[in-house]
């Protein structure tokens, strides 16, 4: 009987020690647990503050296009580099250009959008270019910056008049906001929201409702449209 006593006390000793390193273990674990929390609370503070500063760093390059229109759709013609160089390094007269080619992009875009009755003094464009093409063969997307906000607004209050030439007149938007942009036009298409629409670069869009649900939202995200879908 004393052995049998004995070997259960040498069993519950064993045991005892082994909760108290289970026990130990246990404690280790719950600390690490809260050493993980701890982080991921400063990582969730961290990434608000990323996403802060991606904002602003976008606000800012919005706002460096607030004077400017993107014209797409129209065909132009203009001089080659390579004509144009060859024509410089000669004294010969030598062919010209073509009449059409010699004319500058700026001037063809205000002659269209004056053939629409769409009115747009030269003196109030700063600058006129093409952007790089997704396609070679492409029309090319024409960037248009005035010399203030409002001769852009007055263009784009007009840019009705353009309906049935495959020409139109859009805000110029960052890669981002366009991407927006093109993802609310879709879900208009698909009748998901009433309406979509630019504003100073921003992208707002009309919820379906009536007029007391069909409040307009600012869309600053893509993920900010998945309600929507």
């Amino acid at each position: 009987m004393d052995e049998e006593l004995q070997n259960i006390q040498k069993s519950l000793n064993f045991m005892s020690d082994e909760l108290s390193k289970v026990a130990e273990k246990q404690e280790k674990l719950l600390a690490l647990v809260t050493e993980v929390a701890k982080l991921k609370k400063i990582i969730k503070a961290k990434d608000a503050i990323i996403r802060g500063l991606e904002h602003r760093i976008e606000d800012l390059e919005q706002y460096t296009r607030r004077e400017d229109i993107i014209v797409s759709g129209l065909q132009t013609t203009h001089r080659s580099y390579a004509r144009a160089t060859v024509m410089s390094m000669t004294t010969e007269s030598g062919e010209d250009a073509p009449p059409e080619e010699q004319q500058t992009l700026e001037r063809q875009v205000i002659q269209f959008l004056e053939s629409r009755n769409i009115k747009v003094a030269p003196e109030n464009i700063t600058a006129c270019h093409t952007l790089p093409k997704k396609h070679k063969d492409a029309k090319p997307t024409i960037a248009v910056r005035f010399v203030n906000r409002k001769h852009k607004v007055e263009l784009l209050r007009q840019a009705k008049l353009l309906k049935g030439t495959g020409v139109y007149v859009n805000e110029h938007l960052t890669k981002k906001n366009a991407d927006i942009a093109r993802d609310a036009r879709n879900l208009r298409k698909l009748k998901k929201i009433q309406a979509t629409w630019t504003r100073n670069g921003q992208v707002k869009i009309r919820l379906n409702g009536t007029p007391e649900e069909s409040k307009v939202v600012t869309i600053r995200d893509l993920k900010d449209l998945d309600p929507y879908k």
